[in-house]
């Protein structure tokens, strides 16, 4: 399992089309990790992005080359200072690996999507659907994790029939690094995971300042992350002053 850290203890994680390199940089003073996408890889993921673009007008990444994007993405932040990654979407094992690969040669992190909830992504077999299929994402895991590459897996609470800390060892023994938990309304689902999980735990839904920072941080998360107020400074500054305190203070 690689060693994760970054400082300060929180990450960048919206999964709008405009998480990438651009939008990490401009928030780079107030984070430690940048978690851009995420990118759909496959072809069946790429299906269901074209249709929730063409649908509902999302506005999800899809280049040419989706690899490449995201090697592109990443070397665009090799010079800054903080830690990058990268949020990927995909039913087949050969195009992870490759972005799993890339996400190495940055020293970069490869984040698995088992969080998205759009259905279109669901009935392709991907984001949250892998949630109910623990064998499908602890391979998904794997297949990453071999490549020499840091993962992340984004979970959801709050799935009916899905048992987080259940679904935290598999990942665990998988290779997982990272657990990357978005925990709705069920805060305390972190502590759960914090003791079935042996790696890094990045808390997310609702951060927005000390208080949220100072409850996950008493759950046991190692760090918590920004979704939607990603870019917005206001917010951004709260927060990296309260997980300065929290996680690094006296």
């Amino acid at each position: 399992m690689t060693a994760v850290d970054f400082h300060p203890r929180v990450a960048l994680a919206s999964l709008s089309g405009e998480a990438d390199a651009e939008w990490a940089r401009a928030a780079s003073e107030y984070a430690g990790l940048a978690v851009m996408g995420g990118i759909a890889l496959d072809d069946a993921t790429r299906e269901a992005a074209r249709e929730m673009a063409r649908d509902r007008d999302r506005t999800e990444f899809l280049p040419d080359d989706p690899v490449a994007f995201v090697d592109a993405q990443l070397g665009a932040l090799d010079d800054e200072p903080l830690q990058s990654g990268f949020n990927v979407r995909t039913t087949t094992l050969d195009p992870l690996r490759e972005a799993a690969r890339v996400c190495a040669d940055h020293d970069a992190l490869l984040e698995v999507n088992a969080h998205c909830r759009q259905d279109e992504m669901c009935a392709a077999g991907a984001g949250e659907s892998l949630l109910a299929s623990p064998g499908r994402l602890a391979e998904q895991v794997a297949a990453a994790s071999e490549t020499g590459a840091t993962v992340s897996v984004k979970v959801r609470a709050e799935v009916e029939g899905v048992d987080l800390p259940t679904l935290a060892t598999r990942v665990d023994d998988a290779g997982a690094d990272v657990l990357h938990v978005d925990a709705m309304d069920s805060e305390s689902v972190v502590a759960d995971v914090v003791e079935a999980f042996s790696g890094f735990v990045i808390a997310n839904n609702g951060v927005r300042d000390r208080e949220t920072v100072a409850e996950y941080a008493d759950y046991g998360a190692d760090a918590v992350s920004v979704g939607r107020p990603s870019d917005d400074p206001h917010v951004l500054s709260r927060v990296r002053d309260a997980a300065e305190e929290v996680f690094d203070g006296p």
